[in-house]
């Protein structure tokens, strides 16, 4: 049996260890009490020239965090002896919006130097993308730190593919410990952003749970041979694709999704009835989406000593 000291010895152990992985709403209330009035201003300027942007940096906040947590690991930009995760197949070429995280972090640092981590910078610039094309509103935990390794194989493995099954869906979720309602409801930030032919292609021309009207005007601006028309892009929901909205729900539900595996989730199966309530109530989904936001925001996190604070967000110091 282990003496009183040592049992106290591992409490006290215990709780520094929890302490050390739990992020905080106030993380920088003292350090950088001025970081969200000085992300803002910037992200605004940049959607205000592109909208499409603050999809795309909700989209890197979910490819960072499903590849070894949410350590900034994304916008580690390859070098002669580095390979990233830019360059793995969920991210070449589509993955975007460096340069705003960029921009951000220049005046982040001018503000506050050395003190805010870049996988804290794009989890705010997500949480702010989707308020300001319309969406809701919540705290953002914060306290991570940036990591000084990526994994392109990860990313290759763990990021789920647009072919993807419903179970393949509720399976690569599920590893990352999010329940199928957070994977309904996080998908619906499909609703702001635009895709490209290629991923979008097989289920235009191969599937059958597709309204045929909507897979013809797709087809109109992706030809069906590969290699012919790869990067044009077409919006992910078709009326309104720079408003944070329920329309991606009401969409499956007339089989109107773009891609085989946002159609996966309204197909005779078990995610049915999620896709009709958030279809049929905007609060339903935006209360659900903005849990499953943050819980996505805790997976593996690096905090107290571990990781680093880069000074810029696409190299390690």
């Amino acid at each position: 049996m282990a003496s009183p000291l040592a049992l106290v010895l591992f409490f006290l152990l215990f709780l520094g260890s929890a302490s050390a992985h739990h992020l905080s709403e106030n993380f920088y209330s003292s350090s950088c009490p001025s970081l969200f009035a000085t992300v803002k201003p910037v992200l605004k300027s940049a959607l205000s020239k592109e909208k499409r942007l603050g999809a795309s940096l909700l989209r890197l906040f979910f490819h960072d965090c499903f590849v070894n947590g949410c350590d900034g690991s994304i916008l580690l930009s390859d070098t002669a002896n580095f390979t990233g995760e830019q360059h793995a197949v969920p991210n070449n070429g589509s993955a975007r919006g460096f340069e705003v995280i960029d921009k951000i972090k220049d005046a982040v640092e001018k503000a506050c130097p050395g003190v805010v981590s870049c996988a804290d910078i794009l989890a705010i610039s997500a949480r702010d993308s989707v308020v300001i094309l319309g969406g809701p509103n919540w705290n953002v935990k914060l306290g991570r730190r940036d990591a000084r390794t990526a994994s392109k194989s990860k990313a290759n493995k763990d990021i789920p593919p647009p072919t993807s099954s419903l179970s393949q869906l509720i399976s690569k979720f599920a590893a990352k410990g999010l329940s199928t309602k957070d994977m309904v409801a996080l998908s619906g930030g499909h609703t702001i952003g635009q895709a490209r032919c290629t991923s979008f292609r097989a289920h235009i021309y191969n599937d059958t749970n597709i309204d045929a009207s909507f897979a013809k005007k797709r087809r109109s601006n992706c030809p069906r041979q590969s290699g012919t028309g790869d990067v044009n892009l077409a919006p992910e929901d078709l009326q309104t694709p720079t408003t944070f909205d329920n329309n991606y729900y009401r969409n499956l539900v007339k089989s109107k999704g773009l891609l085989h595996s946002d159609q996966e989730l309204f197909n005779g199966g078990s995610t049915d009835s999620l896709v009709r309530a958030y279809s049929r109530s905007p609060g339903t989904f935006s209360a659900d989406f903005v849990a499953g936001m943050i819980k996505m925001g805790d997976i593996s996190p690096l905090t107290g000593s571990k990781g680093e604070i880069r000074k810029k967000c696409s190299k390690i110091n």
